[in-house]
């Protein structure tokens, strides 16, 4: 039973092998996540190398850190107990040791104040600040733990003066600019400045990567409308977000963001923490497939796995959850009466309408498309059908984009010159795939008058019709 709903894994460059990805891809994979906070480029190179080995359909989406704070390096896991009190100081190039924690934005004193909140490590360990000296502060811990190496820093409520990008992200943003990634996954952004930041660079390359907009924090949710004028999708990533606002608060921003992204007709990803237990344990606890099942009812496009799969103990185990819970869902939810809306009256909105409405009312296997751009596919993923989408694409780059869209089955065709040409030639495809049989009855979009100029008509009929076959 096929999947509707995508999966994004995120792998590391030190188990990536050959064998390992195609496990992973096989469970059902599609999207490969480089977290660049924990890797080299060298590392990402040798990653790329085997995902194209396993794959071409698998598209890869490289995460930057963005304007975040972390810990500087420690040699040693600081211990920490309940009352303990601490100097913070900005400078990147000290360590971190025991009473003296270190962070790599030197400006991080200048824009705090006492009684702001300091918390390291997705929120594990929090500190109270109780003075500001010149360039250090003194906070006192509010709880025990360990303080280990280049962990996440947040400050709950204020608005750090962090540029948008670090040298490190500029280094992977060009690094993906000429090794035709698909998506640039960017942390924290904040408004539409952090998306055009990355733009500027990748129109220097002239590059056609799509930027996905992490939103992590109450700016982010803030500024959503403007950040989806200029970003291709959005990424939830609720660790920080949940650590920036309050924890009861991101169901309903998860929401809206999710019914934002479908009416503006944007990729959406669901990520952090949803197989987290599977980390170390063989099976899932009974409120983490809630939480895939609620994303999945919630009508998300992709659902992500972080650590579950970079280092966790069962991430081949974690994918086949997620595949089975997708399944489940898709196949008993209700999917009722959708529509979107048209821009400028646009064709492809209409069609795409058209399309869904005769899926319900007429009894047929698949939706077919063509899509140049990608932006049909993105028009019928955004219908959220319970028919599969196959989408036939005339660029390798746009069918590993559509990977992130749900609900869309993308494959590459060579341009069609007709119409009856692109029929026979989609169909024949699908057919030798085993996709569709001769009796099927099928809806089929596309364009009267070739690839690029987008989708001019519809037509539903039987699979051996189409081909004219009898």
């Amino acid at each position: 039973m096929k999947k509707h709903t995508k999966i994004v894994a995120t792998i590391s460059d030190q188990r990536c092998d050959i064998p390992f990805l195609e496990d992973l891809h096989n469970a059902g994979v599609n999207v490969v996540r480089i977290n660049t906070a924990h890797q080299s480029i060298e590392g990402s190179k040798l990653l790329m190398k085997n995902i194209r080995q396993v794959s071409e359909g698998i598209a890869i989406l490289i995460d930057t850190k963005g304007p975040e704070v972390r810990t500087t390096v420690t040699r040693d896991p600081i211990e920490v107990q309940e009352g303990d009190e601490f100097i913070f100081k900005g400078d990147p190039d000290r360590p971190s040791v025991p009473g003296l924690i270190h962070v790599n934005y030197e400006k991080f004193v200048r824009d705090m104040k006492v009684g702001n909140r300091i918390l390291i490590d997705d929120g594990e360990l929090a500190f109270l600040v109780i003075k500001k000296n010149g360039d250090e502060l003194v906070a006192k811990a509010e709880n025990p733990g360990w303080i280990k190496s280049r962990k996440s820093l947040n400050i709950p409520g204020v608005s750090l003066n962090l540029p948008a990008l670090s040298e490190k992200d500029k280094a992977y943003i060009e690094f993906a600019a000429v090794n035709d990634v698909a998506f640039i996954a960017h942390s924290f952004v904040r408004s539409k400045e952090d998306i055009l930041a990355i733009k500027q660079i990748l129109g220097l390359k002239k590059s056609k990567v799509k930027i996905i907009a992490k939103i992590e924090n109450q700016e982010g949710v803030d500024n959503i409308e403007e950040i989806l004028d200029h970003a291709y999708g959005v990424m939830v990533a609720r660790g920080d977000l949940g650590i920036e606002i309050a924890a009861e608060r991101i169901p309903g921003i998860q929401r809206q963001l999710t019914e934002i992204c479908i009416r503006r007709k944007r990729p959406v990803i669901i990520a952090t923490q949803m197989l987290h237990s599977m980390i170390e344990n063989p099976r899932p606890t009974r409120a983490e497939i809630s939480d895939i099942a609620n994303a999945i009812y919630g009508k998300t496009d992709a659902i992500m796995l972080s650590g579950e799969t970079a280092y966790g103990s069962y991430p081949i185990e974690s994918v086949e959850i997620m595949t089975k819970v997708a399944q489940e869902v898709e196949a008993t939810k209700e999917y009722g009466d959708a529509s979107i809306s048209s821009i400028n009256n646009e064709i492809t909105a209409f069609l795409a309408n058209a399309a869904y409405q005769a899926s319900n009312e007429v009894p047929i296997k698949a939706v077919i498309c063509d899509s140049q751009t990608g932006r049909t596919g993105r028009y019928l993923a955004a219908m959220r059908s319970s028919h599969t989408v196959y989408a036939a694409s005339y660029s390798i780059r746009v069918m590993r984009e559509m990977a992130l869209s749900y609900g869309l089955e993308a494959f590459y065709l060579e341009p069609a010159k007709s119409n009856d040409e692109y029929k026979r030639s989609v169909v024949n495809h699908l057919l030798k795939a085993k996709k569709i049989n001769l009796d099927d009855r099928v809806v089929l979009i596309g364009g009267s008058f070739g690839p690029r100029k987008g989708a001019t008509f519809l037509e539903i009929g039987l699979v051996k019709d189409l081909i004219h076959i009898h």
